[in-house]
């Protein structure tokens, strides 16, 4: 009998990537059978994008050999990648909202392909044979975020990849459209289409993959079967300790810190969500939570209570510390003892070019200890002592105060601005995805800081898209559709899949069981 000895997918040996200031891949060796989905984990600046880069030809290795179905190959760039059958859909979203979903998938393919009614055909028979039902004509800047989503998938699906990198593709989905997602990839999965997974959220590494690759500073650090693993022993193979349990603390709250009433917008393009009489209330000493899928108003309502963005419908909507802030600028309600962390890490929460004691003074400037008044002049010692201690403090992992923000992992930057602005011995706390493409060692960790604040007395709004997240240190929930509120909850008298089917609009007299179009509801439950 003649053994048939079958070839990997894909084989990295020895790959290494070296930048001037840092080894971010060293000597990684990684092989990918055919229909096996494998999870690549590790912290926030492991090296797993770096990595990922190389495969879809977004850079080269250094050093090292890769091998596309036993034969050694070069992948100069992502064109290349996608003719050997790689494709990747990344975290954010590479669509042009002006472009139907026919005209953004005719730009990934070959100027030969470029009849939009064939390939409209096409969208739409791939789509539905894999569950993700799009119209190919209709614009992308009128489609929900898991509506992108589907889009990304499907322009992938249509060059019949042997590989799909997927890079956190559930961060802007509800819980029923995660698994209407995973439905597809096994599917993908056992017709032979290996998969490369991306997440942090270990439960669901757990549930749909069959092996697991571990990167710690660069290096593989231990292999798993996910499956056979715990989310507390996966986590301590990434950070290499046991994670910190987050604790609540009892907490008694005391007076309105925070409301907003009756908040009315209209939306000032086709790109924004109208708000519609949005009412909430935040006590000192509470986590108000807001869920939600992307898109849905949440960014108007946070620029509304920031300061970006004022006038609504009528006057004195919000109000900070019995204060009507209607007209008052960010610096003027900051002086109110409000502080902001943005979903935005770079450009809204950080200047890239700056170096990190310069991104201090941005907020930071108020307390009298880095400035002599209203920042008549900078007192550099102060400003370097209050840097450190943010760096310090927060286990911020860079080069130093002098090291640039756009310089720093995703991670380590957010656990930068939240310590940034946690430090200002803040009254009302607004933060917008605060552990947004973070590791569990950093989210841990966050989670934490936000709740011990509270439990000093600061009120605190959270703006996330993590289900799990709001339920482990929130007190109160909302969530936001089409730019209308929930009622509020307590998080201990609801579930996350009530919450879920919330997110689609459908609590008692939300937007979708109010909607005409009974295929509102249906479409909910997919991406």
């Amino acid at each position: 009998m003649i053994n048939i000895i079958k070839k990997p997918l894909l084989q990295l040996k020895n790959i290494s990537k070296v930048y001037p200031s840092v080894v971010a891949n060293d000597q990684i060796n990684l092989v990918i059978e055919p229909g096996e989905i494998h999870a690549v984990l590790g912290e926030n600046g492991a090296g797993k994008s770096t990595l990922m880069k190389m495969i879809y030809g977004v850079s080269q290795p250094t050093v090292g050999d890769i091998f596309w179905q036993g034969k050694q190959v070069s992948i100069p760039n992502p064109a290349t990648a996608r003719k050997m059958g790689i494709g990747m859909v990344f975290q954010h979203f590479a669509l042009f909202e002006t472009l139907t979903v026919v005209e953004n998938v005719a730009l990934a393919l070959e100027a030969s392909e470029f009849n939009l009614s064939v390939l409209a055909n096409k969208i739409e028979e791939v789509s539905e044979r894999y569950g993700l039902p799009i119209n190919p004509y209709q614009s992308v800047h009128s489609l929900s975020v898991g509506e992108r989503q589907r889009v990304e998938i499907v322009r992938c699906l249509l060059q019949d990849p042997k590989l799909l990198i997927m890079d956190e593709p559930t961060s802007v989905l509800t819980p029923q459209a995660v698994q209407t997602l995973f439905k597809t990839l096994r599917k993908l999965s056992s017709e032979g289409c290996a998969i490369l997974y991306i997440s942090h959220k270990l439960d669901e590494i757990q549930t749909l993959c069959h092996s697991a690759m571990v990167l710690r500073h660069g290096k593989v650090t231990g292999h798993a079967n996910p499956q056979q693993e715990t989310a507390s022993s996966l986590a301590q193979m990434m950070i290499g300790q046991a994670l910190p349990e987050v604790k609540k603390a009892q907490k008694t709250f005391t007076e309105v810190r925070l409301s907003v009433d009756g908040l009315t917008t209209k939306s000032a393009s086709q790109f924004e969500t109208a708000l519609s009489n949005i009412n909430l209330k935040v006590h000192g000493g509470e986590i108000v939570g807001i869920a939600g899928v992307s898109g849905n108003g949440q960014n108007e309502l946070v620029k509304y209570i920031s300061g970006e963005l004022t006038g609504s419908s009528q006057a004195n909507n919000v109000v900070i510390m019995d204060t009507p802030v209607d007209g008052k600028n960010c610096a003027q309600r900051r002086e109110l003892g409000l502080v902001f962390v943005p979903e935005e890490r770079l450009g809204r929460g950080a200047v890239p070019v700056l170096d990190l004691k310069y991104n201090a003074l941005l907020t930071g400037y108020s307390k009298n200890m880095l400035t002599g008044g209203a920042i008549k002049w900078i007192k550099p010692k102060k400003l370097q002592e209050f840097t450190d201690s943010c760096i310090e403090d927060n286990d911020v992992r860079c080069g130093g105060r002098d090291a640039i923000a756009k310089s720093l992992s995703g991670g380590n930057l957010q656990k930068f601005i939240v310590g940034r602005e946690l430090a200002l011995s803040p009254k009302v706390v607004l933060v917008s995805q605060p552990t947004w493409g973070v590791d569990v060692g950093a989210a841990s960790f966050i989670r934490q800081e936000l709740i011990d604040l509270a439990s000093t007395g600061a009120a605190v709004l959270v703006i996330s898209e993590e289900i799990e997240e709001l339920f482990e240190i929130c007190d109160t929930l909302y969530v936001i559709s089409e730019g209308q509120l929930s009622p509020a909850t307590a998080a201990t008298d609801t579930t996350v899949s009530e919450i879920g089917l919330w997110m689609a609009g459908m609590w008692p007299d939300g937007p979708a069981t109010l909607a005409t179009n009974d295929n509102t509801a249906a479409q909910a439950q997919g991406v």
